[in-house]
């Protein structure tokens, strides 16, 4: 331990360890509130560049802490960050690729985020927390340098008349020798309905009856994601590992848990274009539904002093298919069918809503886990999230539409009960060999 880490190393107690850990997703909640606004007067590329420099100055308070106020300025200012991108991305992603590789690029932030979780769960077992924060600074220097070369979105444009530039950012997009004249149309007719039906966009129009089904749909996704207690479940995992007598080392565990978590979102990525998103929650949910099961039987059966020692490799091999299962549907998906199902009229501010519904289900979750563990025991909480991931099944079943292969168009016309065309078709091969930087991008 260096003299930078033993400033702080013993000195936290565990209420301030507890909220070391849950300040992030409370920040968050507001970043998420501050982003819809954000997006929709600086626009979607804009609103990304602007979190930048706070992330960078975000992970150089924290690895210089002296004390503990420092690292959770340091948290909340990243918090706050990351309720934006975990906002802005989705949107922009959604708004300006196409149907048929919009489900496997969509799930990019989610699959890079995870390969972030993976390097910090091995650098964290050689380096100490200072010198890990300041690795962590690097990260958003590339990210801020690449992100001035691309363009805003093309809705983002229409809606505000800049259609000049909607067409150029389109063409950018699509490639320079792509014929974007149907898209194009389509997006402006679009905008055209939108802005006939409502005069003025905003927070009043989010509940108006037409955007309803689209808002809750999403919000519903965000609540089951949240609560089948899988941040709870990352943050706690050597505590948990520890409790259950595993014989495995927990720290080893956490690594294990951190490649399974990349690994089986990588796989998302190439399914989720062909099963659809529908499918591959179906399997998420089946998934965390036994493995939570059987880690709260698990638990029921140490907190009744049977002997388990020779089942100790249970809490792992759960573990790992619980995380296999969230990764695959409920981790990335919900952000990414925000981006589609959300209509572009009150795109801004529903997402807002969602995004900060989710980080404040975050914060719950991780904020009460402990105290849930105390009042219900182990396995009373492991089946508590059991019981609501079976909800969030029955929910996608009843009410979550597929939305694999669709323009945004064709999804906000079949939400809202506006007229419906035939799904535009676009070529697979142009979709992907046009996604090319400009020739001076990093």
């Amino acid at each position: 331990m260096t003299d930078a880490t033993s400033i702080l190393y013993g000195k936290v107690s565990a209420e301030e360890m507890s909220w070391i850990g849950s300040i992030m997703p409370l920040a968050a909640l507001f970043g998420g509130m501050a982003g819809g606004p954000l997006i929709e007067s600086l626009g979607r590329r804009t609103t990304i560049i602007s979190t930048a420099v706070p992330f960078i100055v975000s992970f150089l308070l924290i690895a210089l802490a002296v004390n503990v106020a420092m690292v959770m300025t340091g948290r909340a200012i990243a918090g706050f960050c990351v309720g934006i991108a975990s906002l802005a991305l989705p949107v922009y992603l959604g708004e300006t690729v196409l149907p048929e590789v919009r489900g496997m690029l969509g799930l990019l932030p989610t699959t890079l985020g995870n390969i972030g979780i993976l390097l910090c769960y091995v650098a964290g077992a050689y380096l100490d927390w200072s010198m890990l924060a300041f690795a962590g600074a690097l990260i958003p220097v590339p990210f801020l340098i690449c992100m001035f070369f691309i363009p805003e979105t093309p809705r983002w444009y229409i809606g505000r008349n800049k259609h000049k530039k909607a067409r150029k950012a389109l063409q950018w997009l699509r490639g320079q020798n792509a014929d974007i004249s149907a898209e194009f149309d389509e997006i402006e007719k679009t905008n055209a309905e939108s802005n006939k039906n409502e005069k003025t966009a905003g927070c009043s129009e989010l509940f108006a009856k037409m955007y309803r089904r689209p808002l809750l749909i999403s919000i519903g996704l965000m609540f089951f994601q949240q609560m089948s207690g899988i941040n709870a479940v990352i943050f706690y995992t050597v505590k948990i590992f520890k409790e259950a007598g595993s014989t495995i080392d927990g720290n080893i565990c956490t690594i294990i848990v951190g490649i399974v978590n990349f690994g089986s979102t990588f796989v998302a990525t190439m399914l989720i274009d062909r099963l659809g998103r529908k499918v591959l929650l179906y399997i998420s949910s089946i998934a965390m539904i036994a493995t939570l099961g059987v880690l709260g039987l698990f638990f029921w059966a140490k907190e009744r002093n049977i002997d388990v020692t020779a089942y100790g490799w249970i809490p792992l091999a759960s573990f790992v298919i619980y995380v296999i299962g969230f990764s695959i549907g409920f981790g990335p998906i919900p952000w990414l069918m925000m981006g589609e199902i959300l209509p572009a009229k009150i795109r801004g501010p529903a997402a807002s809503l969602a995004t900060s519904f989710n980080w404040s289900c975050t914060f719950i979750v991780t904020k009460t886990f402990v105290d849930l563990l105390a009042l219900i025991g182990s396995s009373g909480t492991f089946w508590l999230f059991t019981g609501i991931c079976a909800v969030g099944l029955v929910f996608v079943v009843l009410f979550v539409p597929e939305t694999q292969g669709k323009s945004l168009e064709d999804i906000e016309r079949n939400l809202t009960g506006g007229p419906k065309v035939p799904v535009r078709q676009c070529r697979r091969m142009s979709s992907i060999a046009n996604l090319k930087p400009l020739p001076m991008a990093v």
